[in-house]
């Protein structure tokens, strides 16, 4: 299974990037899961509550410059 190539943490969520392979390169896709405690496992979700929904917008800003930074750097390499 791959892994992702970086995780961004706020609390219980985390957006998780993905490096993917394509015709033009690589590309990047992000999940984003809440962690909880069931009894004493802890498990993943993607459903989100309301109080989710602000520690999402950040992450999602943070992975989006985490991922256009990134591509530059792609770009860069690729380049030399």
């Amino acid at each position: 299974m791959n892994k992702p190539v970086h995780k961004i943490r706020i609390g219980n969520i985390t957006a998780s990037i993905w490096a993917n392979e394509g015709q033009k390169g690589t590309f990047y896709n992000v999940t984003v899961n809440r962690s909880y405690k069931d009894g004493d496992q802890w498990k993943d979700t993607n459903s989100l509550n309301r109080d989710d929904l602000l520690v999402v917008a950040k992450l999602s800003d943070q992975a989006h410059t985490w991922v256009c930074e990134q591509e530059q750097a792609d770009r860069q390499q690729a380049a030399a």
